[in-house]
């Protein structure tokens, strides 16, 4: 396992308003919020909440309006659809594209391609079409492709979407992993009750505010219905309580 250097992230009163037909749509509304190296942070919020522009923002696809966003190391993104960060034909292609691109000698990029499909699960899939992997084998894929670019931060767009049980499973062990290295982990998503377990900061934004920051343990006890998001502790014990 390689050394992981930065990791750091520090949001600074970031505002972010698109023009839509109706007018101006403030996206983001004064957010702030800093991140040590390692760890895990959720960030919770229903459709429309903002997560998305905060990533491109805190990843530099955006610039905010106002305010400002420093990153200490490279940012890598795993987007909801995984599909549209496939460049290589199969696994083994896809991974080698950022250490070709960053000038890496022959031997240097099979030795980074290797270590990372291994360190996914994917060694197995090196040289099969990488179009027909599962979902959760794609965004597997896709973070080989960022630890393979040494990335010490990595964000996760809505990483549940679409998968079953099993794919779920394979997500959360990669999380852990990750987490386990000493990179700086964050998922944004609505689905609380597949991951916050794993976290250690949650963050909620709600209409372009950050509405809750601090512990999981903490913000099951507040009301997160207000915020439209519903809360993971909710308990089924009949066929009755199946029913959102």
């Amino acid at each position: 396992m390689e050394s992981v250097v930065g990791g750091r992230i520090v949001v600074d009163s970031v505002r972010k308003s698109y023009r839509t037909f109706g007018g101006v749509q403030e996206a983001l509304k004064d957010v702030s919020f800093s991140l040590d190296r390692g760890g895990l942070t959720v960030v919770g919020g229903e459709n429309g909440s903002g997560k998305s522009v905060l990533m491109s923002i805190m990843a530099g696809l955006e610039k905010p309006d106002s305010g400002s966003v420093s990153v200490f190391g490279g940012v890598g993104l795993v987007f909801q659809d995984a599909d549209t960060q496939i460049l290589g034909e199969t696994p083994r292609e896809d991974v080698s594209v950022g250490p070709r691109n960053q000038k890496k000698s022959r031997a240097e990029v099979e030795a980074i391609v290797e270590s990372a499909l291994e360190r996914t699960d994917l060694l197995g899939r090196a040289d099969f079409p990488a179009r027909f992997l599962s979902g959760g084998q794609k965004r597997r894929l896709a973070v080989a492709c960022m630890i393979a670019m040494e990335n010490p931060i990595i964000i996760f767009d809505e990483p549940y979407a679409n998968l079953d049980y099993g794919g779920v499973r394979q997500v959360n062990a990669l999380l852990s992993g990750l987490k386990g290295e000493g990179r700086t982990v964050i998922v944004l998503t609505h689905e609380l009750e597949k991951c916050l377990a794993l976290a250690d900061r949650f963050i909620v934004l709600f209409r372009g505010e950050k509405v809750f920051d601090g512990t999981p343990a903490e913000g099951l006890r507040e009301d997160l219905g207000k915020w439209n998001i519903r809360n993971p502790l909710a308990s089924y014990s009949s066929v009755e309580d199946l029913l959102w």
